[in-house]
């Protein structure tokens, strides 16, 4: 008996091991899966942690976006400065290409205008301006004015530079060059008519010159002569060499056009009456480029707009 009872304490006590071990591992298990919950947690927060990153990647890469919008917006440009021909030039480097900024010696901001050059196919601003010996014509118009000359298309093939002559002026004025008030007038020579005739809509435009430009863009050259809100302000000075034909059926839609043969040699060779025309066509003696290289032409035609003189 004394046996027996002994053998069933040592029986309950293995029994009550066992399981107090069994207990202790099921604990040890609950907290390695609760531990395993929690590093997968931890894992989870770290796997989003990685992902939030990857989901913000594409307004990191509107970065650049924005800042070449705003370097559109602000133009960035650099600037040069010297004096050609007695009178002070900049140079200015923008996102549209060149453009060459001139005023004369005696230049007076309170009167002056301002003349816009657009230069044709086969050249660029930089071309136009040395080899055509701008700043030397200008300085012959003896016109107080801001002469300024900008990139244009040097091909049929290549789009225009400056659609809009407000951002061509935003440009000039970002290079801390301050524009005058007074009247606008543009001159453009042959391709350049791709870019004038985008620009006659333009409120500071009272002349647009015509070197052997007319190539296209009549209607527009109609809107700014005839058609147009302010077409009773605008004059329009018609110059023809290889464009006559074209330059004689656009005039000859206007009675009030006058029509003159050849280029005089000095501004009193004008009469008063072709100063004064609201549309002048000259057919001229000139060859197509010496329209723009000789020395003549342009000095003389600036001679007779609404600008003031030196």
């Amino acid at each position: 008996m004394i046996r027996a009872g002994v053998i069933a304490l040592v029986v309950a006590a293995l029994t009550a091991g066992a399981r107090a071990q069994a207990e202790t591992e099921t604990g040890t298990e609950a907290e390695t899966e609760t531990g395993t919950e929690t590093e997968t947690g931890t894992g989870t927060e770290t796997e989003t942690e990685t992902e939030t990153p990857k989901q913000k990647a594409p307004a990191a890469k509107k970065k650049p976006a924005a800042k070449k919008a705003t370097a559109k917006k602000t133009g960035k440009l650099t600037k040069t400065e010297d004096k050609v021909e007695g009178g002070l030039h900049w140079r200015i480097e923008s996102e549209k290409g060149a453009v060459h900024v001139w005023v004369p010696p005696g230049y007076d901001r309170a009167t002056a205008g301002t003349v816009v050059y657009v230069h044709g196919y086969h050249t660029d601003a930089d071309g136009a301006w040395k080899d055509h010996d701008l700043a030397a014509q200008f300085k012959k118009s003896r016109q107080n004015a801001m002469f300024i000359v900008p990139d244009a298309p040097s091909g049929k093939d290549e789009q225009v530079h400056w659609p809009a002559l407000a951002d061509l002026r935003k440009a000039v004025s970002r290079g801390n060059i301050r524009l005058p008030d007074g009247p606008t007038v543009v001159m453009g020579h042959s391709g350049a008519y791709r870019t004038v005739m985008q620009w006659v809509d333009h409120k500071l435009v009272q002349q647009v010159i015509l070197l052997d430009a007319m190539y296209g863009g009549e209607s527009k050259f109609d809107e700014f002569i005839s058609t147009g809100k302010r077409a009773h302000n605008h004059k329009l000075i018609v110059v023809g060499s290889d464009t006559a034909t074209e330059s004689k059926d656009f005039i000859k839609k206007y009675p009030f056009a006058v029509v003159r043969d050849g280029m005089p040699d000095t501004v009193a060779g004008f009469t008063k009456k072709e100063k004064r025309a609201k549309l002048l066509y000259i057919k001229s003696q000139y060859r197509h480029m010496p329209i723009v290289t000789n020395g003549k032409v342009i000095p003389l035609l600036l001679r007779i707009t609404p600008l003031k003189a030196l």
